[in-house]
């Protein structure tokens, strides 16, 4: 048993859990990165430590630390969240080694069905469909030319430690393989720490079905319906409904058989979700997350189970006090992914800070956030702002109450995604429910419709005063307290201006900074990390082809060149860390 569960995660995630550990009279313990010092799932907290100066991206990983820091909040158990560590055996190990719970699967079970080339043997053991690929992680470019001449194209090379898309790279032609490999691999290894690949047919039209799943320690299981999450971009989901409108009752209760059966095989434990591939009546097992999903809401509604509280329960030991003849879907519910993206720029990353921000309510309305007025959105991790999730009793009625509340949902300052979702509820083929994940690429139409629901291009918003008396928060020796000023600090004197860099003279001493002057280059529509360089100085290029990939918000992003010419400079090199409007090169004239 354990009364203080430490969150090892971010964001609304973090807030989730916290939120259910209240319910269940738990005391929650936050950790943050220098960059989340102001982040909500900090403050909500009933104790906050800083993880440390390791840089931003990395916090969240630092293993040691977070079982410093657990140890130091008395925690007798650690959640971690989705991302980051979820997934990851060594942490778990690292846990129970330290004497604490870990809120999920034992890291055996984790270790066989964590990998994807793993989970496809332990599935070809259970019976379980496939799709047809490897079963080991490859190396050769000669092998995936091989396979693809096998299987016919298109294939996918895919991250063996991967999720949420990343690490996944579609191949139409053998000329591709080369550029997709690399690519899939660098991500790989950013995202998950972890370059191994692997190869499997890509079907060409299908929905993506996943399973819910919860385990007790005690040797029971049972699947709570299924999510379709077919609506996707760069192989991210964006739209997340419950219960599919593809399945029947009898392919809804075999798929859930065969999710059960294989988690059961691996002695599994907790919540998880087994995702499947769905075309022509057919379905084939792709992976298992071994973790809490971020869809997880939409099964929450329709079947009235609390999973992250489930999650604690059997963390505890309870058995499981549901059957699978107790779980019937109730309703329908959708999920929407409010991200900080600009769809009208290919989902392009919208760094920024909110401003005026209102969240929707009312009947069947659930909003999942992870920010607040005034919020700057850090550039170190993914883009999901919050989740916006509509309940009712059939789906034209969930969809006609998510066109409402996207409609109410106000958040200043900041470009989101909501115009992509107004638009795909009002799309013909989302109301009909004939998704598959090419709905997106299928209606370029929908990005121009979106146009229609775009607010005007956000302004920069001034932070209210602060009202009097003050609550401020202090940080001594890595942990938070809240304390109340009232009155004004003493004056320290004026403020110095920060030391500014001199302006750079000409372009080719560029450190990736902005730049007021007029060149004829190459810029950075975006900040973030330069992932790739595609172009060297004399080299000829032409309008469209990809000189450069910025990575942003766990986003790989192509940067092509404006127009045909010679490049003159390349001001950049790999990993350095550039600016909105930084010129990346120049061309000769």
């Amino acid at each position: 048993m354990f009364d203080t569960v430490l969150i090892a995660n971010r964001g609304e995630i973090a807030l989730r859990v916290m939120r259910a550990c209240r319910e269940l009279g738990l005391r929650s313990v936050a950790v943050y990165s220098e960059a989340d010092r102001e982040a909500p799932h900090v403050s909500y907290a009933d104790a906050a430590y800083l993880l440390g100066p390791a840089p931003s991206s990395e916090s969240y990983l630092n293993i040691p630390r977070i079982i410093e820091v657990a140890r130091a909040a008395g925690a007798g158990a650690i959640h971690p969240g989705y991302g980051f560590l979820a997934e990851n055996a060594d942490f778990a190990r690292a846990v129970a080694a330290a004497g604490m719970v870990f809120i999920g699967p034992p890291p055996e079970a984790m270790e066989r069905m964590g990998g994807k080339t793993a989970a496809r043997r332990e599935a070809t053991d259970a019976g379980v469909p496939l799709v047809p690929g490897t079963l080991e992680p490859l190396e050769s470019l000669d092998e995936i030319r091989r396979l693809g001449d096998a299987y016919g194209y298109p294939i996918a090379i895919k991250a063996v430690g991967g999720g949420g898309g990343r690490g996944l790279r579609v191949v139409n032609v053998p000329g591709e393989i080369a550029d997709a490999f690399a690519s899939a691999r660098r991500e790989a290894e950013s995202a998950f720490k972890n370059t191994d690949l692997y190869v499997e047919k890509y079907l060409t039209n299908p929905r993506h079905i996943e399973i819910q799943i919860l385990a007790d320690t005690h040797g029971n299981a049972v699947a709570v319906g299924e999510r379709d999450c077919s609506v996707q971009r760069r192989h991210q989901k964006l739209i997340e409904e419950c219960p599919s409108p593809a399945l029947s009752p009898h392919l809804r209760a075999e798929m859930c058989a065969s999710a059960v059966r294989l988690a059961s095989s691996v002695g599994y434990v907790g919540a998880g979700t087994l995702e499947f591939l769905f075309e022509d009546g057919r379905y084939y097992f792709l992976e298992m997350n071994t973790r809490i999903q971020v869809e997880h809401t939409v099964t929450e509604m329709v079947y009235g189970i609390d999973l992250v509280k489930a999650q604690l329960r059997i963390a505890q030991g309870e058995v499981l006090w549901l059957s699978q003849a107790d779980l019937t879907p109730r309703g329908h519910a959708i999920e929407c992914r409010i991200n900080a993206e600009d769809s009208l720029a290919n989902f392009r990353p919208a760094l920024g800070t909110i401003g005026g921000y209102r969240e929707p309510t009312g009947l069947g309305v659930r909003v999942d956030s992870g920010v607040r007025a005034n919020y700057a959105i850090p550039q170190f991790y993914d883009s999901l702002l919050a989740k916006l999730i509509t309940w009712a009793e059939t789906r034209p009625e969930a969809i006609a109450r998510m066109r409402r509340a996207l409609a109410d949902y106000e958040i200043g300052g900041v470009i989101t995604t909501i115009p992509f979702h107004q638009a795909a509820m009002a799309h013909p083929t989302f109301v009909e429910g004939e998704l598959s994940v090419n709905f997106i690429g299928q209606h370029p139409e929908l990005l121009e419709s979106a146009r229609a629901f775009a607010p005007p291009p956000p302004k920069p918003s001034a932070a209210d005063a602060p009202a009097e008396p003050r609550s401020l928060t202090v940080e001594v020796n890595g942990k938070r307290f809240g304390v109340r000023l009232f009155g004004d600090l003493p004056s320290a004197g004026p403020r110095q201006p920060a030391a500014q860099e001199p302006r750079r003279a000409r372009a080719g001493r560029s450190s990736g900074k902005a730049s007021d002057a007029k060149v004829d280059g190459v810029s950075s529509p975006i900040q973030g990390r330069l992932a790739a360089v595609r172009v060297a100085a004399g080299q000829e290029v032409t309008a469209g082809q990809v000189l450069f990939i910025i990575e942003a918000m766990k986003m790989e992003n192509e940067i092509t060149a404006p127009h045909d010419g010679t490049i003159a400079d390349v001001l950049v090199k790999e990993g350095v860390t550039v600016e909105s409007g930084a010129v990346l090169a120049t061309y000769k004239h």
